[in-house]
């Protein structure tokens, strides 16, 4: 078993590497979907879509958007490669979105912190994995404003699956939370679709909302709320100020809701106990 020092320094470096792999499905899991999709469309109008070649996670190989170039292993070495190209493609010289290694360092970030907060157990693997996802989701969202089934769902049943050993709330609470974190979502969209005539948020949000709470359980579900609600509009005010945001662009509301599910996998008892007490 690794003392708690070394624990976090190999959470880091994993964290680092599937930060890496992150930036891949934030990509490509939208292209993905869309290509099914496509082919679903087809199939019903009894038409059969042209042959295209292979196209998910791990073919084809990463290249540059703009002149194609493979990119090796050498350049795919997280955060690293990054600095060493200045942040441009080594064929072509474009420049390469400061996103790829911020993703990276999330991803790192997140996992060593989860270590140092749990200590090198079970409960910290699932923290990470519980972190990764909604990284993924928030970066997918803020691109598309989808929140895929795709890892929506499987984060719903991780999170109840984790309880099942009571890794962070009892199954019941678990359970509970991922029925209310649904359901409370559910009616606000059609409270709004009713008295609006138009949707306010996607359906995902709720399966996302009803994830947080197969994770953390029930009694944090407020909390999430609220504190979604405030990054949300810090975040707002922020892209207004400093982009000018146009008002009837819409707002992704699942970046939030990850943010503040990470937050409360972190700090929810003791905001809860400081509130309460």
């Amino acid at each position: 078993m690794f003392d708690t020092a070394t624990a976090i320094v190999v959470a880091a470096v994993v964290g680092l590497c599937v930060g890496s792999f992150l930036n891949v499905v934030v990509h490509r899991l939208p292209k993905m979907l869309e290509r099914d999709w496509q082919a679903q469309c087809a199939e019903l109008r009894g038409e059969t879509l042209p042959e295209t070649t292979r196209y998910n996670l791990a073919v084809p190989r990463s290249a540059c958007p703009s002149c194609g170039h493979r990119i090796g292993a050498l350049e795919n070495i997280p955060v690293a490669s990054w600095l060493w190209l200045r942040g441009k493609c080594s064929s072509c010289g474009t420049r390469i979105s400061p996103r790829y290694p911020l993703v990276e360092l999330l991803g790192g970030a997140l996992a060593a912190y989860a270590v140092w907060r749990f200590g090198p157990s079970w409960k910290a693997l699932a923290a990470c994995v519980f972190l990764w996802m909604l990284v993924a989701l928030t970066f997918i969202d803020f691109d598309t404003q989808l929140l895929p089934d795709d890892l929506t769902l499987p984060l719903l049943w991780a999170g109840l699956i984790a309880n099942l050993f009571e890794l962070f709330v009892p199954l019941k609470t678990a359970v509970l939370g991922a029925i209310a974190g649904y359901l409370s979502l559910w009616l606000v969209y059609w409270l709004f679709r009713i008295i609006r005539g138009k949707e306010g948020m996607g359906h995902g949000d709720f399966k996302l909302l009803g994830a947080l709470g197969a994770w953390l359980g029930w009694q944090m579900l407020p909390l999430v709320i609220l504190l979604s609600s405030v990054v949300g509009a810090v975040i707002g005010l922020l892209l207004l100020v400093f982009k000018g945001r146009d008002h009837d662009i819409p707002l992704a509301f699942g970046p939030y809701l990850a943010i503040a599910g990470a937050i409360a996998l972190f700090f929810g008892d003791a905001i809860l106990k400081a509130y309460l007490y």
